[in-house]
C-alpha cells in the first residue's frame, strides 16, 4: 500500500510540474525557427530568418565577421527591418555591388539575435560560410603552405604553377628576407574573361589579384599563356607574402615598394616592359617616386610605366644596399613607419633622395637611344594585349 501511494504522489508531482507557470512560460519563449544563407557569387549573399514569441518581436539583429587579417575583431552588425508580430521572418542581402566583392574562397561567420517586448533575447549559434566560386568544377594540389585550385587543364598544368610558387618563395627570401606566415590559397582561372567575372567592377585590363588580408590570389591563365602565368603567380604570391610580413594598424608600403618587390621577384623585365622604361627616360616623362607611393593609373600606358618604374626601384635598392637592407627596411614599415621616416631610417634619404639617386642609376643602366627604335612597336604590342603585364592588388 505504501509502495503503491508513493507512485501516486510521483504521478502527481509531474502532473504539476508540466503544469507550473515556469514551464508553461518556457514553452512560449522566444523561439529562432530557422535561419539560413544563400550564396550568389560574386555579388550577394542573402541572409533570412524565421522567429516567433507569444508577444511582438521587436529587434532582429544581424552579425557577421569575416575571416581576415585583422589586427581586432571586427564584428559587423546590420539592423533589420521588419513589422513586429509574434511571428516574423526577416532578410537582408548583402550587395556587393554597392560595398565591394569578397575573393572566391573566403569565409565569414554570421549569428542572428532577436529580441521581443518582454526583453526576451535568443542568439543563434554563428554558422561558418563559404564565399565559393561553384560555376566552375575546382581542382586541389597542396604543397606547403600553398594550394592551388584550378578547373582547365591536367594535373601537370597546376604542378608547373606549385613549382613556380614555390621557387618564387625561395628567391623572394633570398632577396628580402621574407616568407609566408600563413597559408595562402590561390585560384586559377582559364582566362582573364573567367576571372573578371569572379570580380565586382574589375579593370578590363586586369590578369591578376591579391586580396591580401584574406590570403587568396586569383589569375586568369589563358590555356596558351603559360609563361605568362608563372609571371603573374609570382607576382601576385609575393604581395601576399610581403603583406603578411608587414601587416600592422598604422601604414602601409608605397606602392611602388609593394608593386616593385613583386615586379622584382618575377625576373628581369621583358623587353616590352623595358621599352616602356627607355620610352620614358628618352622623353624625359618619368614618374616621381611621391607619385609612384600612390595607387598607379586606371590607364594602361600609366601604369605599365609605373609598374616597370617600381621594379627599377626595387633593383637599385637591393643592388645598391643589398637583402639585409631591404629586410630591415620591410621590418621598419612593419612597425608603422611613414614612407619617409622608414626611408631615411634605413638608407640615410627620403623618397626625394631616393628619386634622385634612382634617377642617376636608370640613366646609366638603360640607352634611350637604342629604345627609341623598337619602341612603338613595343607599345602597341603591350597595350593590346595589357594583361600580360598589368596586375591589380
Amino acid at each position: 500500500m505504501i509502495k503503491k501511494l508513493g507512485i501516486l504522489a510521483l504521478i502527481v508531482c509531474l502532473f504539476l510540474v508540466i503544469l507550473s507557470p515556469s514551464l508553461v512560460q518556457a514553452q512560449g519563449e522566444l523561439t529562432i525557427l530557422d535561419s539560413s544563407v544563400e550564396v550568389e557569387f560574386p555579388s550577394r549573399l542573402n541572409f533570412s530568418l524565421s522567429a516567433q514569441s507569444e508577444v511582438n518581436i521587436t529587434d532582429i539583429r544581424l552579425h557577421y565577421v569575416i575571416d581576415q587579417l585583422s589586427h581586432a575583431q571586427v564584428t559587423s552588425e546590420v539592423y533589420v527591418e521588419f513589422a513586429p508580430a509574434t511571428t516574423v521572418e526577416a532578410s537582408w542581402t548583402w550587395d556587393m555591388r554597392r560595398t565591394g566583392g569578397l575573393p572566391p574562397g573566403s569565409s565569414l561567420e554570421y549569428w542572428w539575435t532577436v529580441e521581443d517586448a518582454k526583453r526576451d533575447r535568443a542568439e543563434t549559434a554563428p554558422v561558418r560560410v563559404q564565399f565559393d566560386d561553384t560555376r566552375y568544377p575546382w581542382r586541389s594540389l597542396t604543397e606547403g603552405e600553398v594550394t592551388i585550385y584550378w578547373y582547365w587543364g591536367d594535373e601537370s598544368f597546376a604542378q608547373e604553377l606549385m613549382t613556380t610558387a614555390q621557387e618564387a618563395l625561395v628567391r623572394l627570401a633570398e632577396d628580402t628576407g621574407a616568407y609566408l606566415e600563413k597559408p595562402i590559397k590561390a585560384y586559377i582561372y582559364a582566362s582573364s574573361r573567367d576571372l573578371q567575372g569572379s570580380l565586382i567592377y574589375p579593370q578590363e585590363w586586369t590578369g591578376g589579384v591579391a586580396f591580401t588580408r584574406h590570403g587568396i590570389i586569383a589569375i586568369g591563365i589563358a590555356p596558351n599563356n603559360l609563361d605568362w602565368g608563372k609571371r603573374a603567380m609570382t607576382h601576385e604570391l609575393t604581395h601576399l607574402v610581403i603583406h603578411q610580413m608587414i601587416f600592422n594598424p598604422y601604414n602601409d608600403l608605397p606602392n611602388w615598394l609593394d608593386e616593385g618587390l613583386a615586379m622584382y621577384n618575377e625576373g628581369v623585365l621583358s623587353p616590352q616592359q623595358a621599352a616602356f622604361l627607355n620610352k620614358a627616360i628618352a622623353e624625359g616623362s618619368l614618374i616621381s617616386v611621391r607619385s609612384l607611393s600612390s595607387p598607379f593609373s586606371a590607364y594602361a600606358e600609366e601604369a605599365i610605366l609605373a609598374y616597370t618604374q617600381s621594379y627599377s626601384l626595387v633593383e637599385f635598392l637591393i643592388n645598391n644596399y643589398g637583402s639585409d637592407k631591404m629586410l630591415e627596411l620591410l621590418n621598419t614599415f612593419r612597425q608603422g613607419s611613414s614612407y619617409d621616416g622608414a626611408l631615411e631610417k634605413v638608407c640615410g634619404f627620403d623618397m626625394d633622395g631616393l628619386d634622385a639617386l634612382w634617377r642617376d642609376y636608370i640613366t646609366g643602366q638603360y640607352q634611350p637611344t637604342v629604345a627609341k627604335k623598337v619602341i612603338y612597336p613595343a607599345l602597341k604590342e603591350m597595350v593590346t594585349t595589357s594583361e600580360e603585364i598589368i596586375y591589380h592588388s
